[in-house]
């Protein structure tokens, strides 16, 4: 008998009605070659107010990350949240599937809306993802805030024990859970307290709604982060970089964190947030926002 109640489209409803209801507006734009980028977009847009771009990680779509963040910043700022290529409504058709690709996607979207300047927020592979726009669109990125995204990782590092799972064909089995305990297990990895005793029937309603979309187009996204990623090869940014971590991620351990730091030099700033893992921005909502409020906010009035 098919299901006529699903909690996960449900709290997606929610989601989306809190995103109208902070003025946004959800708009896709054809940037062409088989490409379609969807975005919540201001309704209208200030040209007093400075552009701030939020960037998801892996996960369900853009909203269930930036839902709690959102509120804090569309006052002061004309926040533009997009779906990466193969999240929510974007997709393509071409099969470049590196972070290099989705940079310049989300940026050709941000000039079709007409945005040439903006501070950017990555969270995890939307870190990235931001870390790309930098590195390629240095006049057009103004700061940049990368949490728990281990744009520092190396493929050795694989080899090398860093992670606390075997190879990448297991990271990516939990990454892109397709079961109710490859969820759970993406849970304990995410959290430092993971909610216990969840039902098998909310996994497997949240698996379906948000886990089985282009699975295998993600995947492929996963492998390019690791094939032949070297340090070395990493270009330095030199935009005012805020560094979020969670000192107990599991996924991207701290050490990676470190490495960042080290390797942008002295415009970046780690900052280490307590019994927090790699979902820092939902485990420790208060603490991240906090965090982001200080620096973002510091660039109003700095340049003001």
């Amino acid at each position: 008998m098919a299901r006529c109640f699903s909690f996960t489209a449900s709290r997606d409803w929610f989601y989306r009605y809190s995103f109208f209801s902070a003025g946004l507006r959800s708009v896709t734009t054809d940037l062409g070659e088989g490409t379609i980028m969807h975005c919540w977009v201001p309704k209208t847009h200030n040209n007093s107010k400075p552009n701030l771009l939020l960037v998801h990680g892996f996960g369900a779509n853009a909203m269930w990350q930036y839902e709690e963040p959102l509120r804090h910043f569309t006052a002061r700022f004309n926040v533009y949240v997009p779906d990466l290529v193969f999240f929510g409504e974007s997709y393509t058709s071409r099969r470049d599937r590196t972070e290099v690709f989705q940079a310049q996607c989300v940026m050709s979207m941000m000039e079709a809306h007409g945005v040439h300047r903006m501070s950017l927020v990555g969270i995890s592979y939307g870190g990235f993802v931001g870390y790309s726009m930098a590195v390629q669109y240095p006049q057009k990125v103004d700061r940049l805030v990368l949490c728990c995204s281990g744009v520092c990782l190396e493929e050795k590092d694989m080899e090398n024990g860093l992670f606390k799972v075997a190879d990448l064909e297991e990271a990516i089995s939990i990454l892109l859970p397709q079961t109710a305990d490859k969820l759970r297990e993406l849970m304990r990895f995410s959290f430092v307290k993971p909610t216990k005793g969840v039902p098998s029937y909310f996994l497997t309603d949240f698996i379906e709604v948000m886990c089985t979309d282009y699975v295998e187009e993600k995947r492929e996204l996963i492998q390019a982060i690791l094939k032949h990623r070297k340090r070395s090869d990493l270009p330095r940014i030199t935009q005012p970089t805020l560094i979020i971590w969670g000192e107990e991620d599991q996924i991207f351990p701290l050490e990676l964190g470190q490495r960042l730091e080290r390797h942008i030099g002295e415009s970046a700033r780690l900052v280490v947030i307590k019994n927090a893992g790699h979902a820092v921005n939902l485990e420790k909502p208060k603490e991240f926002i906090k965090h982001l409020k200080v620096f973002l906010l510091d660039s109003i009035y700095s340049s003001s």
